[in-house]
């Protein structure tokens, strides 16, 4: 059983950054796909960014360039620096991680944190 805790949300400007974490309740070391998904009111939760066991990164064409998903094994968190934020990146914005493989599929995740909500305004 993992458990994931996320904290680091809030609300910011537009141009503003705010970083996510995601406290994991396992080590980060082995086969853990770990991501990061939001979902706004209305819409469809969606793939924000991965970080797969082999430590290769996915991104929404939507953040690529703005967000950088990172973890540190030995604090067993992960982390979504979030730069240059946009209205449109307000979201409920949620960990997951998947000791099976992991994909870019909100069903490819076993396990779900919480939440943080993010909120940009213009």
């Amino acid at each position: 059983q993992v458990q994931l805790r996320e904290t680091g949300g809030g609300s910011v400007e537009s141009g503003g950054s705010l970083t996510l974490s995601c406290a994991a309740s396992v080590s980060l070391d082995n086969d853990v796909c770990m991501g990061w998904f939001r979902q706004a009111p209305g819409k469809e939760r969606e793939a924000v960014a991965i970080i797969d066991s082999s430590r290769r990164t996915t991104y929404a064409y939507s953040v690529k360039g703005r967000f950088t998903i990172s973890q540190d094994n030995a604090q067993k968190t992960l982390y979504l620096q979030m730069n240059s934020l946009k209205p449109e990146d307000t979201a409920m914005y949620y960990c997951a991680a998947d000791e099976l493989g992991g994909g870019v599929s909100p069903g490819d995740f076993g396990y779900w944190g919480q939440g943080t909500q993010v909120t940009v305004s213009s």
